[in-house]
């Protein structure tokens, strides 16, 4: 039995089986993460879905913007963008099931001392306060009225976290460090327009997870949604979005051994905007 981490797959599928024969994955005993932003700009957003939804208690997914942006979309909220995919699932008899399963999902994951989020934690969460907060977010997601919510989840405001935050404020807040983060200064006050690499990070700001002092470094943190940082594996990060939808690699490492398996995937999206 084995534990594969996988990156960002927004809509492709293709290069996702290729995958798991590449490790030969055997639902049986094997076990996939999967970081987040499961549909979305690539070509077989619907596929990805199902899939993924079919193999029940053999995957674990957490929640990335993409995914979040489909469940608003469904419920007339946020704005639609020209590089979605998002049609096929909207359009799909299955609809309510699948929008229904993605939207109880987890935002943070964590087993072993191995801890998943799509984008990040901000630096003065431990993992403990991490997973309280997430749930405090799922349980707004997945509540009867969830659409209230969804009404007020959209925004970059408020840009750090504060223990006196309450109500929309506090929920965004921690939908945005989990789903939306890259970059952020030392005293946890997020960036939200960059999108490229560390080099080019904004004045004042650094990698999340490279902030010093990072209350939840003792854990290793699996995660995703930034393709221009690419492969990132230290002691306590492993980073597997490496651009499969923009024609870049998509990634796996066994959590076991931190062996690491890839393979090209075709370009879907010219990589103009990063996320």
């Amino acid at each position: 039995m084995a534990t594969y981490a996988i990156g960002d797959l927004q809509g492709c599928l293709d290069p996702l089986l290729r995958l798991l024969d590449e490790f030969k994955f055997n639902p049986a005993g094997d076990r996939l993460w999967f970081v987040g932003d499961l549909v979305n700009r690539g070509p077989a957003s619907l596929e990805v879905l199902r899939f993924v939804r079919d193999l029940g208690t053999s995957a674990v997914t957490v929640l990335g913007n993409h995914d979040l942006h489909l469940v608003m979309q469904a419920e007339g909220y946020g704005r639609r963008n020209m590089e979605d995919t998002l049609d096929s699932i909207l359009a799909a008899p299955d609809r309510e099931e699948l929008l229904s399963w993605l939207r109880h999902r987890p935002l943070f994951h964590i087993e072993d001392g191995v801890a998943m989020v799509h984008a990040g934690l901000l630096p003065s969460w431990t993992v403990e306060q991490a997973t309280a907060l997430a749930l405090e977010a799922q349980s707004a997601l997945q509540a009867p009225n969830y659409r209230d919510f969804l009404a007020n989840m959209w925004g970059s405001m408020p840009t750090a976290w504060n223990d006196d935050l309450a109500g929309w404020d506090r929920l965004r807040v921690v939908i945005n460090a989990m789903t939306r983060m890259r970059f952020c200064t030392p005293k946890g006050e997020m960036d939200f327009k960059a999108k490229g690499s560390p080099e080019h990070m904004p004045e004042g700001c650094m990698p999340w997870f490279l902030v010093p002092g990072r209350a939840s470094e003792v854990h290793t943190i699996v995660c995703g949604h930034w393709s221009a940082l690419g492969l990132r594996i230290e002691p306590n990060l492993l980073a597997l979005d490496t651009g499969c939808l923009w024609g870049g690699r998509l990634t796996a490492v066994r959590l076991d051994d931190r062996k690491i398996f890839q393979l090209d995937c075709p370009r879907q999206v010219e990589p103009s905007g990063w996320d």
